[in-house]
C-alpha cells in the first residue's frame, strides 16, 4: 500500500482525461515563467493559426487583453477574464496604405473543440507570494481554466474539505492563478465537487450524470463520473461558455455556476427549440421541470442567453411571462443580476409598454405578467380582439410556472391573446410544480415535459432539505356544506369572489380562535429554535386575518418581532392597519430583514405575497392557516425548502386541514412522472425518533435517567468514564454508536417542537455528552463530521447543571505538545482505568507525531510505525490486553522524547538526524577519522547546495546530488558499498527535501 497515496488519484483523473483526448504533461516540462500561469506560446501559437490573416501586432493586442485584466481584486479580474474568454475581443490595424482592418478574436474555438490545445498538467508550481504546486491543471490554448486538488482516497484524516481548504490558500498565495480559474474541482477520488474557487463548501457539488438521462447511482468514484461526464471537450466548453456568470451586488462580486441537472435541463430545451420552433417546427418547445428551490430562475437566465447566441435564431426576442406581478418582479431582477448572460432586460410596465415593446423588430428580453395581454377599454368600448402586435417566427414566449391561466382559450383569454398577438410565437415553460390538473392540457400548450429535477432527487443532491408536516388542527366553527362545497372550488380561482372563502376566512378568524393559534405558534416555534435557529412565515386566509394574528402574538409575552407583509389600498383599508402599509423601499428593506439570519425579525405573517418567487434560505417553517390547493398549495410550502448552513429540514405546520390536499397535490406531482413527497408526516418523524431513541440507548447498555439523577456527582464521573471506555472497546463498537447517535440527533432536530419527543429530552442531552467526548477523542475527518456539528444539540435546562466528564478535557488533549510527550501526561495515562480511551488518545498523538517526523528521519519513523501497527493488531485481537498495550506505546512515545534530546547532544540540526542514523548504522564500512557528524553536516550542506525547484522530477538534479555526495565518501566507504548508500541518502533527501524551496 505504500503508493496508494494523493499521487494515485492523480493519475487516475489525468488517464480518464487522456481518455477523452487530453494531452497529458509534467509541470515541469511547460515551458514558462514560473510567476506566471499562461502557456504564452501556446496561447499565441492558437491565435496565430485560429486567425492567420490578423497582423503580428494586432495578435500582439489580443495577447495582452487576455493576459492582463481590469479589476483591483481577484473576483473582478476573474470576471473581466470571463468575459473576454466568452465574448472575445476586437482587435484593429492598418495596413501599409492605410486601410483599417478590425477582428473579432476569441482565445477558444467554442465551435470547433477539436481545434483547440487541451492540456492536463500534473505538479505545476507558481511562484506568487508563496510558492505553490498545484495537483492538476486543465489548459485550454495555454489558459489555465480548471484546477483539480487532490487528498488521498486511503488516508482516514483528510477529504474534500481539506482540499477545499487548501483553495483557500492557494487563492492567498498564487493569487494570479485565479484571474483564469473558471472551474475549481476538489475530490478524494470517491467523492469528487465541482465549484467556484471562492464559494464555500456548501456550494460544491457532484455532478450526477452521464448524458443527462439517468442518474449515476455509483457514489464510490464520483470522480469518474464528473471527469466522463462534464469534461468531453464539447461538453466541457458549452459549459464553460453559456452555464457560468457573475451577479453583482452593489460591486460585490458572485461567481455561480449551473449544477448538473440545469445543465443537462437547459441542454434538451436547446435541442428541442432548435428543432420545434416556427415554422420548422409547431412552436411547442416542451416543459422544464424542475422542482422548486433546485434554481429554477437560473436555469431560464441560461437558456435565455443561449437562445439569445443562436445563429438559428436570428436574434430572438424572448418573452419572460409569470402569472403575477410579485413573481415578475423576483424573476426580473434575477435575470438583472445574470445580466452577463442575458444582457440588457426591459420590463413592460402597463399593457402599452409591452405593446410597443413586442412592436419592434428588434431581439431583446422583455418581461411581462400574462395579465398584460388583456383586452383595453377603448373611448368607444372594450376592445373586441386583440391586436397582432408582431408577426415574427423569433418570438419565443417563456412561461414561468405554466399553470391554468396558460388555458384560457375562451374568448379574451389571455392565452388567447397572446396567439392574436404573436401568431408565429413559439412557447417553453417552466415549473416547479406538477403539471397534470383538470382542465389544464400541457402537451397542447407546451409540449412534451423534456427534463424533470423531482423532490426525491432534490433532497438526495442536497439542492434542497426535505419538508416534514405536522398536523396541529384548530377546528373551523363552519357550516358543513361549505366543507363540502370547498371540494369544488378551482385552485386558482379568486378567493374574494367566492363564498365557500369568505365563510372559511370568517371562521378561521373567529377571535378566540385567533389567540389560541397564536398562542400554539409562539409555543412551537420557541422550541424549534431551541435547537434549529432560523424564521418562520405564517399564512391566513386573508388580509383582516393577518392583522388579527398579528394582534394576538404581539399581545403574548415572549413575542419576537414580527411583521405582516401584504398588499394595501388606503382609500379602503381600517385606519387601524395602518402600521402594515409600506412603500415599495420599505417593503424591499424588510424584505433584506427577513433574509439576514441574525436579524431580529423572526417571523412574517402573509395572505399570497412572498409564497411564490421569494427565496429566505434561513426560514425553515411555515405555519399554515389558509385553505390551499394544488401547485398553489406546492410553491407555498417550498419557501422552507431552501439549503442554509445547519438547517436539516423545512416544517410544515397546519392549523386549518391540508392534509386532504396535500395528498391530492402528491397524487398529481407522482402522477406525472415525479418521484419523492412533497412532505414527510411528522408521526412518521416522531416514530422513527423515537425507535432511533431506543437504538442508541441498547448500544449505552440502556442507562436509566431516574439512576443517573440519584448519582453523586462523583459517581457521574465514573460512570460516564466507563461508558466512554466500553465504547472505545473497538473502531466497530465506536462507530456503530457514533453513526446511530449522528442519526437521533437530526431526527431530534427534526422533531423537538412535538411534546412527543420532549420526554427524552433529558436523556438525549446524556447521550450527545457522551458523544461528545467520543468524538473529541477520534476527531473523525471530513465534512459530514463538520457538518453534523452545526447542528444544534439538545441539551435541556434541567441538564445543565449536571456534569458529564469530558475526558478529552480532563486529559488537556487540545493543549499537550505533541513533540515531547511530557512526563506528567505519561504518569496519567498509567494509572489504572479507562484503558481503552488511554490506548486511543496514545494512537492519535503517536500517529501525529509519526506525520510530522516521517519526512524527516523516513528509515526511524517507518521502523516506529510499524511497530505502532504491530501494537494495535496485537491489541485489538485480544493477544495483547490493554496494560501491556499502553506500556508499549508509551515506549514509542518516550522514543521521540530520546530523539529530541540525542539532537541535541550530538550537535546536530533536526534534519540532520535521520542522514546521522542512516551513516551511522553503515559506520563499520565508513573510513572516518574524526566524529561521523562531521561527515553528516558535509552530506546534507551538499545536498542541500544542489537542491533546484522541482528537482525530484529532473534526472539531471538528482544526479548533481548524486555526484556531490559521492564526490564526499569516496575512500570514505568501499566502492561495493557505495552505490547502495547513495541510494539511501537520496531517498531521504527526496523524502525530506522534496518540496524544496518550502521545506529544508
Amino acid at each position: 500500500m505504500k503508493d496508494m497515496i494523493e499521487i494515485t488519484v492523480q493519475k487516475a483523473a489525468i488517464e480518464w482525461l487522456q481518455d477523452l483526448g487530453y494531452t497529458h504533461k509534467e509541470g515541469n516540462a511547460l515551458t514558462r515563467d514560473l510567476k506566471k500561469v499562461v502557456l504564452e506560446d501556446d496561447l499565441r501559437s492558437f491565435l496565430v493559426k485560429t486567425y492567420p490573416n490578423v497582423p503580428a501586432t494586432a495578435i500582439n493586442e489580443a495577447m495582452a487583453a487576455f493576459t492582463q485584466h481590469l479589476g483591483m481584486d481577484t473576483n473582478h479580474r476573474n470576471r473581466d477574464f470571463h468575459r473576454k474568454m466568452t465574448q472575445g475581443v476586437s482587435v484593429t490595424w492598418k495596413d501599409a496604405h492605410g486601410k483599417e482592418y478590425a477582428q473579432h478574436i476569441y482565445p477558444i474555438n467554442f465551435a470547433a473543440p477539436e481545434k483547440n490545445n487541451f492540456i492536463c498538467a500534473d505538479e505545476v508550481t507558481i511562484i506568487g507570494k508563496n510558492t505553490r504546486r498545484t495537483d492538476l491543471l486543465i489548459f485550454i490554448n495555454g489558459l489555465p481554466i480548471i484546477v483539480f486538488e487532490f487528498k488521498n482516497m486511503f488516508a482516514q484524516e483528510v477529504g474534500v474539505d481539506n482540499a477545499h481548504g487548501q483553495i483557500g490558500h492557494y487563492l492567498l498565495d498564487i493569487p494570479q492563478l485565479w484571474d483564469y480559474n473558471a472551474l475549481t474541482i476538489i475530490s478524494d477520488g470517491r467523492e469528487a465537487l465541482h465549484g467556484m474557487y471562492n464559494s464555500s463548501l456548501k456550494w460544491f457539488a457532484p455532478w450526477k450524470s452521464l448524458t443527462g438521462d439517468t442518474i449515476e447511482s455509483n457514489k464510490d468514484l464520483q470522480l469518474e463520473t464528473l471527469i466522463n461526464g462534464l469534461f468531453p471537450k464539447d461538453i466541457l466548453l458549452s459549459y464553460l461558455q453559456n452555464f457560468i456568470f457573475h451577479e453583482d451586488h452593489n460591486g460585490k462580486i458572485i461567481k455561480k455556476a449551473a449544477k448538473y441537472h440545469q445543465f443537462w435541463g437547459v441542454h434538451e430545451a436547446v435541442a428541442s427549440a432548435i428543432k420545434n420552433i416556427k415554422p420548422h417546427g409547431d412552436g411547442r418547445l416542451g416543459v422544464i421541470w424542475h422542482t422548486q428551490g433546485s434554481g429554477k430562475s437560473i436555469s431560464m437566465a441560461i437558456l435565455t442567453g443561449i437562445l439569445r447566441q443562436l445563429p438559428e435564431m436570428k436574434n430572438p426576442t424572448i418573452v419572460i411571462q409569470v402569472d403575477r406581478s410579485d413573481l415578475d418582479q423576483q424573476l426580473y431582477e434575477n435575470f438583472v443580476l445574470c445580466k452577463d448572460l442575458v444582457g440588457d432586460v426591459q420590463h413592460a410596465d402597463t399593457t402599452d409598454e409591452l405593446r410597443q415593446l413586442l412592436s419592434n423588430d428588434g431581439g431583446g428580453v422583455i418581461f411581462t405578467t400574462i395579465e398584460k395581454f388583456r383586452l383595453k377599454d377603448l373611448e368607444d368600448g372594450k376592445e373586441k380582439e386583440h391586436p397582432v402586435l408582431s408577426e415574427r417566427y423569433n418570438l419565443i414566449i417563456m412561461a414561468d410556472e405554466a399553470h391554468r391561466t396558460q388555458y384560457g382559450f375562451n374568448d379574451g383569454g389571455f392565452a388567447q391573446n397572446i396567439r392574436v398577438a404573436l401568431p408565429n410565437a413559439s412557447f417553453i415553460g417552466f415549473t416547479g410544480t406538477p403539471v397534470d390538473g383538470k382542465g389544464a392540457d400541457t402537451e397542447l400548450v407546451f409540449g412534451k415535459t423534456i427534463h424533470t429535477y423531482d423532490i426525491k432527487q432534490a433532497v438526495e443532491d442536497g439542492a434542497t432539505v426535505p419538508i416534514y408536516y405536522e398536523p396541529k388542527m384548530v377546528p373551523l366553527n363552519i357550516n358543513a356544506k361549505y366543507a363540502d362545497e370547498l371540494d369544488l372550488v378551482d385552485e386558482d380561482e379568486e378567493e374574494s369572489n367566492h363564498i365557500v372563502w369568505a365563510a372559511i376566512e370568517d371562521a378561521a378568524g373567529a377571535t378566540e380562535r385567533v389567540e389560541r393559534v397564536a398562542a400554539d405558534i409562539l409555543e412551537h416555534f420557541n422550541a424549534r429554535i431551541q435547537t434549529l435557529d432560523g424564521k418562520a412565515m405564517i399564512v391566513c386566509m386573508s388580509r383582516r386575518n393577518c392583522v388579527k394574528m398579528y394582534d394576538a402574538l404581539t399581545a403574548l409575552p415572549g413575542c419576537p418581532e414580527i411583521a405582516v407583509i401584504m398588499t394595501s389600498n388606503i382609500s379602503k383599508d381600517p385606519t387601524a392597519w395602518n402600521t402594515h402599509v409600506r412603500t415599495k423601499e420599505n417593503m424591499e428593506a424588510i424584505k433584506k430583514r427577513f433574509r439576514t439570519p441574525d436579524d431580529p425579525l423572526k417571523i412574517v405573517i402573509v395572505r399570497d405575497m412572498w409564497l411564490t418567487g421569494f427565496d429566505a434560505p434561513c426560514a425553515h417553517t411555515m405555519y399554515v392557516d389558509k385553505i390551499m390547493k394544488g401547485h398553489n398549495l406546492m410553491q407555498a410550502i417550498a419557501r422552507v425548502n431552501r439549503v442554509f448552513e445547519d438547517k436539516t429540514n423545512g416544517l410544515v405546520v397546519d392549523f386549518i386541514g391540508i392534509s386532504g390536499f396535500l395528498a391530492e397535490a402528491t397524487k398529481k406531482y407522482t402522477g406525472s412522472g415525479g418521484e419523492g413527497k412533497p412532505t414527510i408526516d411528522m408521526d412518521v418523524a416522531v416514530a422513527m425518533c423515537l425507535a432511533q431513541f431506543a437504538e442508541v440507548k441498547e448500544l449505552m447498555g440502556n442507562f436509566d435517567l431516574e439512576d443517573f439523577n440519584k448519582m453523586k456527582e462523583t459517581e457521574k464521573l465514573k460512570w460516564s468514564n466507563s461508558l466512554v471506555n466500553d465504547l472505545l472497546q473497538s473502531d466497530p463498537v465506536t462507530d456503530a454508536f457514533l453513526l446511530e447517535e449522528r442519526k437521533l440527533t437530526e431526527l431530534v432536530a427534526i422533531t423537538n417542537s412535538d411534546k412527543r419527543i420532549w420526554v427524552i429530552q433529558e436523556e438525549v442531552a446524556i447521550i450527545q455528552k457522551i458523544r461528545d467526548v467520543i468524538r473529541k477523542i477520534k476527531t473523525p475527518p471530513g465534512p459530514q463530521r463538520i457538518k453534523n456539528d452545526r447542528i444544534k444539540d439538545l441539551i435541556s435546562k434541567s441538564i445543565e447543571s449536571q456534569k458529564i466528564v469530558d475526558l478529552a478535557a480532563m486529559y488537556d488533549l487540545d493543549k499537550i505538545d505533541i513533540s515531547i510527550i511530557d512526563d506528567r501526561f505519561q504518569a496519567m495515562v498509567k494509572e489504572k482505568g479507562g484503558e481503552n480511551i488511554k490506548v486511543e488518545l496514545l494512537r492519535r498523538i503517536i500517529n501525529d507525531e509519526l506525520k510530522v517526523r516521517m519526512v524527516k528521519n523516513i528509515r526511524r519513523m517507518t521502523s516506529l510505525k510499524e511497530e505502532l501497527e504491530k501494537v494495535l493488531s496485537k491489541y485489538h485481537k485480544n493477544s495483547l490486553d490493554s496494560i501491556a498495550a499502553i506500556k508499549h506505546l508509551l515506549d514509542i512515545a518516550t522514543e521521540f522524547k530520546n530523539d529530541d534530546i540525542r539532537t541535541k547532544q550530538l550537535g546536530l540540526t533536526e534534519d540532520e538526524l535521520a542522514f546521522y542514523d542512516l551513516l551511522s548504522a553503515n559506520e563499520k564500512i565508513i573510513n572516518q577519522s574524526g566524529p561521523i557528524q562531521d561527515l553528516v553536516h558535509k552530506v546534507v550542506a551538499l545536498v542541500k547546495k544542489n537542491l533546484q525547484l522541482d528537482w525530484t522530477k529532473k534526472e539531471d538534479a538528482r544526479s548533481a546530488i548524486r555526484l556531490a555526495v559521492k564526490k564526499e565518501l569516496k575512500g570514505k566507504v568501499p566502492f561495493s558499498e557505495l552505490d547502495n548508500l547513495l541510494k539511501e541518502v537520496l531517498e531521504q533527501a527526496e523524502g525530506q527535501y522534496k518540496d524544496w524551496p518550502m521545506t529544508g
